[in-house]
């Protein structure tokens, strides 16, 4: 039978912190939990009945807690088949009950060496009964779902919310976490015994995901979101929540006014710099009230009650935001699965990897922004200053959003981009007809390009619907007929001698 229903659970962690909704789930499905020492005490001050490990094995732990799991009763209970009669013959003579889900988090090996303690302080920190139930779970996932690391405490949290029941592919997501967690702790601990240099001693961590892009297939997170940021609210965060979450922190990174951004699949359908946040929120969602529809929020201020009374209106995944105050939490917290982050001070690495075909693509993050000051008007007429305010806003956008794309904006609004085309000019019409959808006046809006115009069409049919003011990197051959069509029609346009694309 592929779904199995935990009924016994052995907990051995470290880290305690995170178990509490775990176990909340554990004792409302009546699920009988074993434990030692420590975390036998803590899971008690939970207020979970713990049945104690030494009681299952008549052996106390032992060697100053160096033996406390290692024992058949454990680990028959663990690797014992289901399916085997042989195996449940025995696990009922020897009166050894069947450990359907194992939670453990490692002894901190890295962490202590990176500390600087002495040799047998570290050798201590070398986990043996944890990385073997980790083994022995993972290798039984066919019956046990095995919790390798605190990483993935909260996406067992959010399996148990729909009951104690997993299935085969659960389990099988979980075993190959817990093999990779096993698998690092064995080449750090071979580290440090072996003396390399530039050892790394941060453990990166493996987070289980309900499913990658699709429910067909697996999905895992390899890092740390603790890091980055702290979750106050809501369900797991999913695959496609976290290319969105990446998509937005990169995005707001680049503004310093108070700005709201709206992303559906890592791009912007909305976006607005104002003075107070409640208009920039407006405004972001005027630029597509319907693509907000179940999108992700990003703000780089401190988001306030009245703001997250407008916000509790639409129906969104995720809200990241620096801070927010009392009243704004009670008020976005009403949606239970709503998820609210809130983005840490962090440095984010300035090199980009991906995975194709047989290998790896490698390169430097593009971390070029353009000021007024880097753009070089090359027509007759020149940008005045609320222009160029508009300009840099645009240039800023079209840097994020998928290309082909143009972006068209006003008085730092986002008025609508096409994004993700394969011609330039099908990028500008859907923007106009997008724009035109949501009735903005595109009279004295801005257009930004993230690639060179190799031909005029763009800026004639920009120039036709009002849109007088143009940004792009310039470099192409035909550079000088944009230019001419610009001069021979009022228009001002500026490049920047740099490309943005983003495939």
């Amino acid at each position: 039978m592929a779904n199995k229903t935990i009924k016994n659970a052995l907990i051995s962690v470290f880290h305690k912190e995170g178990l509490e909704p775990i176990i909340e789930q554990l004792i409302k499905h009546g699920v009988n939990i074993y434990s030692t020492g420590g975390t036998q005490t803590y899971l008690e001050g939970l207020g979970a009945t713990v049945l104690k490990v030494e009681e299952l094995t008549s052996y106390p732990s032992i060697l100053g807690g160096r033996v406390k799991t290692l024992h058949p009763k454990v680990f028959g209970g663990i690797l014992g088949r289901r399916e085997e009669q042989g195996d449940l013959a025995q696990l009922a003579e020897y009166e050894i009950p069947e450990i359907d889900l194992v939670i453990v988090d490692l002894y901190p090996f890295e962490d202590t060496v990176a500390s600087g303690a002495e040799e047998q302080a570290i050798i201590e920190k070398i986990d043996i009964g944890g990385i073997s139930l980790i083994r022995a779970a993972a290798k039984n996932f066919k019956d046990v779902v095995i919790v390798p690391s605190k990483n993935q405490y909260a996406a067992l949290a959010g399996l148990l919310q729909d009951g104690a029941e997993t299935t085969l592919e659960q389990r099988k997501q979980f075993a190959t976490a817990a093999f990779a967690v096993s698998s690092h702790y064995d080449t750090a601990i071979h580290g440090y015994f072996a003396g390399e240099e530039g050892f790394s001693h941060k453990e990166t961590g493996t987070k289980t995901l309900r499913y990658g892009e699709n429910p067909h297939q697996d999905g895992f997170f390899h890092g740390d979101l603790n890091a980055l940021f702290d979750q106050l609210h809501g369900k797991e965060l999913s695959y496609n929540n976290l290319l969105d979450v990446d998509a937005a922190v990169n995005l707001i990174a680049d503004f310093d006014d108070t700005t709201f951004a709206i992303l559906k699949h890592n791009n912007a359908c909305g976006l607005a710099s104002r003075p107070k946040l409640i208009d920039a929120w407006k405004d972001a969602l005027a630029g597509d009230p319907i693509s907000a529809f179940g999108g992700i929020l990003i703000t780089n201020v401190e988001v306030d009650a009245e703001t997250a009374e407008e916000m509790n209106k639409l129906f969104f995944e995720v809200v990241i935001a620096p801070a927010y105050s009392e009243k704004a939490l009670e008020i976005l917290k009403q949606k239970k699965n709503r998820v609210i982050l809130i983005q840490k001070p962090c440095e984010f690495p300035k090199r980009q990897f991906r995975s194709l075909l047989n290998g790896v693509l490698e390169q430097d993050k593009d971390l070029s922004t353009q000021a007024a000051s880097d753009m070089n008007p090359v027509t007759e007429l020149k940008p005045n200053d609320a222009q160029y305010e508009d300009l840099v806003f645009a240039n800023k956008l079209v840097k994020h959003t998928k290309s082909n794309t143009i972006v068209l904006a006003k008085n730092k609004q986002l008025l609508a981009s096409g994004c993700g085309m394969t011609s330039r000019v099908d990028a500008l019409k859907f923007a106009i007809t997008k724009a035109k959808s949501f009735n903005f006046d595109l009279n004295g809006a801005v257009m930004a390009s993230d690639a060179f115009f190799p031909f005029p069409d763009c800026v004639e049919i920009a120039h036709n619907e009002g849109i007088d003011t143009v940004v792009q990197p310039g470099g192409s051959i035909k550079d000088q007929e944009s230019i001419d069509y610009c001069n021979n029609n009022g228009m001002a346009m500026v490049v920047t001698g740099v490309r943005h694309f983003k495939h």
